[in-house]
């Protein structure tokens, strides 16, 4: 039976960007608040891009370690349905801002190897959701939207966790199903994956991104739900 994957493209940063990612089948639209990457968008370009997105669309924007004062002004401007945290965000930091802001909070996990696995459980007290990525490099820029990949097979006797959970870190059209069998990931997140240059996304990537994920099939039980 059909998997039904759900599928957030992240680094949205155009009206057709969002709008080749909905009418593709993606359930999730990331905006990224960070500049250092080549996806950051200032609160003036996201909001018109938010506003304009249809109905149904998940939008969810990509933090990292925020202050109060710059999450205010992303809120106040974009209409935003979900908090991505991506950055080195406590437990206890998780929980103040799911509770001072009233949105679902998802917040992303570096794997690299089995040491990192019980960040996910504590993750899992506060977080509504949970992204699984690859742990960048020490010296790395970025904190996800490396096209880096890590060990799948530390997840797959692990398909079950406290919360829905994301599978993110060098996916891409041509291994988004293998993925999925290997972890047993209903949802998966992609931004470089589907580029073609930093930044830049590729239109028929993202329609072969999202036709591919949706077309794993096997998989027993209901998808998550959303938040």
């Amino acid at each position: 039976m059909n998997m039904e994957i759900r599928v957030k493209i992240c680094g949205l940063r155009s009206a057709a960007d969002v709008q080749v990612a909905a009418e593709a089948g993606a359930v999730y639209g990331g905006f990224v608040f960070f500049p250092k990457s080549p996806r950051n968008l200032t609160v003036e370009e996201a909001a018109p891009l938010a506003l304009a997105a249809p109905l149904g669309l998940c939008k969810v924007a990509l933090v990292v370690d925020p202050d109060n004062d710059s999450l205010d002004r992303i809120l106040a401007a974009v209409p935003i349905d979900m908090l991505q945290l991506h950055g080195h965000e406590s437990p206890q930091r998780v929980a103040e801002i799911r509770a001072r802001y009233g949105l679902p909070v998802m917040k992303a996990v570096g794997v690299s190897g089995p040491e990192d696995l019980p960040q996910i459980d504590i993750y899992s007290q506060v977080a509504d959701q949970l992204l699984i990525d690859a742990k960048p490099p020490k010296d790395a820029v970025l904190p996800g939207g490396n096209g880096l990949s890590f060990d799948w097979q530390l997840l797959a006797r692990r398909k079950y966790w406290q919360r829905p959970w994301m599978l993110a870190g060098g996916l891409t059209p041509d291994n988004v199903a293998e993925a999925c069998r290997m972890t047993g990931a209903r949802q998966v997140d992609v931004s470089s994956g589907v580029e073609s240059a930093p930044g830049v996304k590729d239109a028929d990537k993202i329609r072969a991104f999202v036709e591919a994920a949706r077309g794993v099939t096997g998989a027993k039980g209901a998808p998550p739900k959303l938040v």
